[in-house]
């Protein structure tokens, strides 16, 4: 496409996104609490397509493809079920919490009232690296994305999308994302579903049998791609943990449960989002291996826009409205998140509405400084200096994930009542030393070091014993530590 039509397209589509926000801003004077949990106002039809919108960043259009592109069918089994799993434990658990503690906004709100400051900086602190990680990465992917399909420059879309979010998010908060996530979804649903049934509407005999097919690049044979294949089940499993594990530690979910006017809005909505959710993500993963059957794909990262690569002008301009809508309805979810986060968990609620509006606005600089893959002076294992590309960015999700991992379970079981403060900390803390003592059993103490920083296995996928090791150390050593240590 050409590329001034690509630049048209997203300014008019950010535009209207714009003043939906602006519009939301503008109906009533906004508070403190109000700007940071819209407290009470949505119902269940609201609550769900937000959760929808809000999880479907664009990142749907990268990692199912490139997950089925590498991987069986259980790979993109998992992808999908982990996209699901959050908003499942969200309407079982979010309605427990809220009784709990009927006035917060973010989950370590509650951990403070069960576990204590310490342990809300702790948890605060895990929220805060995965939502910024996640932030940062939507903007390296709507660069991308936008570059794949029109050659656009990749900042143009990156100041584009934060200029315009920061904008409406900082003014009206969390009922401005509610705002646009109403329309957002609905737009994301419709191009979604016309754009897969234009192009399942061709050779739909030829994708299925290409989907079953495998790689026929014989020098890549770690990358199976195909829904044939069955053996996959663990690197499956991993992904369903790692993901579930750090998902609940992503703020903008929990936002949404105090904004709910009830616990049944709040149920229906998740379930909603979750029904959405897991077939969109399985279908994208589906058309991942459909590109690993045609050979080796240049950029796999990529690859479901390697089916698009020869289609209509329309077709692309269709998928250019989705991809801004799509990282829209995260980023401005994000940018709200992280600030509630700082400001309660961090901060102790003492940032003003007037700061908190400034850090909406603070972080898309250093967002999209980071999404333009600098090079950054220290190391980590198996990588050495650091840089921001794919790599770089999914091992510090990896670490994210397995600090969650290590920590949900201690935060979880505080909903059973005997669960003490001493106890919970010191399942965290064994969450991880877990991990090293499963390297030093199976290899040694550095492999067991390596596995905090790099959770994974020989492929460079989720290792699923290293999860499990963190989440079942939590878990044994919380209860014991919570009978041996009990609160006052």
């Amino acid at each position: 496409m050409e590329t001034n039509i690509a630049y048209g397209l997203m300014i008019a589509t950010l535009g209207i996104f714009g003043y939906i926000g602006y519009q939301a801003s503008t109906d009533k004077e906004i508070g403190a609490d109000e700007y940071l949990s819209a407290r009470g106002s949505q119902d269940w039809l609201r609550i769900g397509l937000s959760l929808f919108a809000s999880g479907m960043g664009i990142w749907i259009l990268f990692g199912p493809s490139e997950v089925g592109y590498w991987g069986g069918f259980w790979d993109v089994v998992g992808y999908a079920v982990s996209a699901a799993t959050p908003f499942l434990l969200l309407a079982y658990v979010g309605p427990m919490i809220r009784e709990r503690l009927p006035n917060g906004v973010t989950l370590a709100d509650y951990v403070r009232i069960r576990l204590g400051r310490q342990m809300q900086i702790y948890v605060g602190l895990i929220s805060v690296l995965y939502m910024f990680t996640f932030l940062f990465a939507e903007f390296t992917a709507i660069g991308k994305a936008t570059e794949t399909l029109s050659d656009a420059e990749p900042l143009v879309p990156m100041l584009l999308v934060g200029a315009v979010t920061a904008a409406y998010t900082s003014r009206g908060g969390l009922p401005a994302s509610l705002a646009t996530d109403r329309i957002q979804a609905w737009t994301i649903l419709f191009l979604v579903v016309a754009l897969l049934l234009t192009l399942f509407g061709g050779d739909i005999n030829g994708l299925i049998s290409d989907a079953k097919a495998y790689n026929p690049e014989g020098d890549i044979d770690w990358s199976i791609g195909s829904m044939s294949y069955m053996d996959s089940l663990e690197s499956g499993l991993a992904l369903v943990v790692a993901i579930t594990a750090a998902e609940m530690f992503s703020q903008g979910n929990w936002q949404r449960a105090w904004a709910s006017e009830s616990d049944e809005a709040l149920t229906k909505g998740a379930w909603l989002a979750a029904a959405l959710v897991l077939p969109l993500v399985f279908v994208m993963g589906v058309l991942g291996t459909v590109v690993a059957a045609q050979g080796a794909a240049e950029d796999p990262s990529a690859a479901f826009f390697y089916l698009i690569e020869d289609a209509g002008v329309m077709f692309v301009a269709a998928f250019i409205v989705l991809a801004i809508a799509l990282v829209c309805s995260s980023v401005d979810t994000l940018q709200n998140a992280v600030v509630a986060s700082i400001s309660r968990d961090l901060g102790d609620s003492r940032m003003s509405l007037q700061s908190a509006r400034y850090l909406t606005v603070g972080l898309i600089p250093v967002a999209i400084y980071l999404a333009t893959g600098p090079t950054i002076p220290f190391s980590l294992p198996h990588i050495g200096v650091f840089t921001f590309n794919s790599v770089g960015v999914f091992q510090i999700f990896l670490f994210a994930d397995l600090l969650a991992a290590a920590t949900v379970m201690p935060v979880l079981l505080t909903l059973w009542g005997q669960v003490s403060s001493r106890g919970a900390l010191l399942g965290a803390i064994s969450g991880l030393l877990s991990v090293v003592a499963y390297g030093l059993w199976t290899a040694d103490l550095w492999t067991g070091v390596e596995y905090i920083f790099s959770p994974t296995n020989e492929f460079g996928l989720a290792n699923l014993w290293v999860f499990l090791s963190a989440i079942i150390g939590s878990s044994v050593v919380t209860v014991l530590g919570s009978y041996a240590l009990p609160d006052e």
